[in-house]
């Protein structure tokens, strides 16, 4: 099964005798999920940030506003067109299990869409600011002494913008990691395949476990803390 693949993203905590080995398995997956999630936000997220900071076009708010509505939407609301999307009665989600053999919803593929459709908004506001801080000289002298747009977006918008795009990143994983109402309605709360951090949680709490729950709340808030110090790190620097 795919969660198992992610436990070694929480070997680290298996030195604490609190945490048993189901949920060392929890840990690890969140943490393996919100990492690919991260990994599938990066190319759209780099194409639309550099869009939206380098082009003027028709219908560019109405592609603003698409991108930060997970932002404003309730999650579970988001999590309910993902369903509508993806699930088997649509032509996508009929498309994905036909063609593809694969199934999206309450799968770890659903945790993953879910993770990277409501961490993608952030990313996307981060690295758009990183790209309009990049000085439009610099890429201009470029193109004048004959680099192509590829060239110079490799050797002068992505180098000098790189700081911004990695905190825009931690701060999108920060937000992946306590992702919950997409999350349980696109993937359920299934134990050993799809139950996250957040799930987890939500999961002990209703049975009462209060102690778990605090657990996985304390390293919930260290994992949280962790990016976004590392985040803000990164921002300050830039702004030195």
């Amino acid at each position: 099964m795919c969660p198992a693949r992610f436990s070694r993203y929480s070997l680290f905590l298996s030195a604490s005798g609190d945490l048993s080995g189901e949920e060392i398995q929890i840990l690890g997956f969140t943490l393996g999920m919100a990492a690919l999630a991260m990994v599938a936000i990066l190319p759209p997220g780099l194409a639309l940030a550099w869009l939206l900071a380098r082009r003027t076009f028709p219908g560019k708010a109405v592609i603003e506003t698409l991108v930060a509505l997970p932002l404003v939407m309730p999650p579970v609301a988001t999590g309910l067109f993902l369903l509508r999307l993806f699930g088997r009665r649509s032509a996508l989600g009929r498309f994905v299990h036909d063609r593809l053999d694969l199934d999206v919803i309450f799968t770890w593929r659903g945790v993953l869409l879910a993770m990277a459709v409501m961490s993608l908004p952030l990313f996307v506001r981060s690295a758009r600011v990183a790209f309009e801080e990049v000085p439009h000289r610099l890429e201009q002298v470029a193109r004048t002494l004959g680099a192509a747009p590829a060239r110079v977006f490799a050797t002068i918008t992505l180098p000098l913008a790189a700081r911004g795009l990695t905190a825009g990143l931690l701060l999108a994983f920060a937000r992946a990691l306590g992702e919950f109402g997409a999350t349980i309605v696109v993937a359920g709360n299934i134990p050993g395949r799809t139950q996250t951090l957040a799930l987890a949680i939500y999961q002990l709490i209703q049975l009462g476990r209060d102690d778990a729950a605090l657990r996985f709340c304390l390293a919930s808030a260290v994992l949280a803390f962790v990016a976004l110090f590392a985040s803000e790190r990164l921002l300050s620097r830039r702004r030195g």
